[in-house]
């Protein structure tokens, strides 16, 4: 069966070094650290996207955010587009600065569902584990997250992995789209660079309307006027993009 096209964005959350590019790895087979110094140091410090098939055709885009305190700003460029988030926690060290932080920002930015996937069992002890999940269960109460079920899964070993992709199945079909599905199409940038042999490619989720190769934008707050060159859905070139989906957009003309 086709993978549908995504209609929701599934984003991560969590402290620096808790596993969320190798859960996402392990989970869609693609690395989202894609340069040569988050591969040099370890660690993500851009964006990193991924499309996530589940069962039943169903597939989800996804953001994986950095979780270093200094990259906080890129965390919340992501985070913002996202319809629910992929809370990740590791269970050797527990809930961390970062944590707090990355869950008070999906509460001001009203993410409301989501999944906790708490990380590395396979390097912690069985009672490690349960303090974790004790742990966690205690600081989201309160919060948006309060009835996010919480998984154990371990990316290096695999175990786990089918019964988050399980829970994160049952979270987006209960989720409504939290982005814009009327109106104008609109993309909010959180990256832009040149390709060679393109020009400016600019990417982010796209909410409103649909857009289409061919379509007169303007780029703002400046103002300038551009027209749609091509479009890319995680890699893939299209003619079209439906409000809800990462995108990547050409434009031609800046």
């Amino acid at each position: 069966m086709q993978p549908a096209e995504p209609r929701l964005v599934l984003g991560t959350a969590g402290h620096i070094d808790h596993g969320k590019t190798a859960l996402i790895r392990a989970l869609t087979g693609v690395d989202t650290d894609r340069l040569p110094e988050e591969k040099a140091r370890g660690i993500t410090i851009d964006l990193g996207f991924a499309p996530l098939d589940l069962a039943g055709g169903l597939r989800v885009g996804v953001v994986d955010v950095p979780g270093h305190e200094r990259l906080v700003r890129t965390m919340v460029a992501g985070a913002t587009g996202i319809d629910l988030v992929l809370l990740v926690v590791a269970a050797d060290e527990g809930v961390m600065p970062q944590t707090r932080e990355h869950v008070a920002i999906c509460e001001l930015l009203g993410v409301t569902n989501g999944v906790v996937a708490l990380t590395k069992i396979d390097i912690a002890s069985d009672d490690l584990v349960e303090l974790a999940e004790a742990e966690v269960e205690e600081f989201l109460q309160g919060t948006r997250l309060a009835s996010a079920p919480i998984v154990g899964v371990s990316a290096a070993t695999g175990e786990g992995l089918d019964a988050l992709r399980g829970k994160l199945l049952t979270a987006i079909e209960n989720t409504p789209a939290r982005t814009p599905r009327s109106g104008p199409p609109r993309l909010s940038i959180d990256r832009a660079f040149a390709a060679k042999g393109f020009g400016a490619v600019v990417t982010g989720t796209l909410v409103g309307g649909a857009l289409a190769v061919g379509d007169a934008v303007e780029v703002q707050p400046s103002a300038r006027n551009a027209r749609v060159r091509g479009l890319q859905r995680h890699g893939v070139g299209t003619s079209r993009i439906e409000p809800g989906a990462r995108c990547a957009v050409n434009l031609q003309g800046i």
